[in-house]
């Protein structure tokens, strides 16, 4: 394989586990915000809140793992 493979792969590999981290994330936390509500509804607004500042916190870090991918697939450091 070559270098540009490697850096392919690597592209790859951090579009994809950065999206699978993300998603995996985003659905616990979903899923313990819809049983911490049905407990106590009263504090729904609340949570809600932070729900979705970590919602944009988590997306915000897949969203900068795919930059960097996209950086590193376009401006191969390595000599052709």
């Amino acid at each position: 394989m070559t270098n540009v493979a490697f850096v392919a792969l690597a592209c790859g590999l951090i579009i994809g586990l950065g999206a699978l981290g993300a998603c995996i994330g985003i659905g616990v936390m979903a899923g313990k915000y819809i049983e911490a509500s049905a407990r106590q509804p009263e504090l729904m607004n609340v949570l809600q809140t932070k729900v979705f500042l970590l919602l944009g916190l988590i997306d915000a870090a897949f969203i900068i793992g795919t930059g960097i991918a996209l950086w590193f697939a376009t401006a191969s450091p390595f000599p052709v």
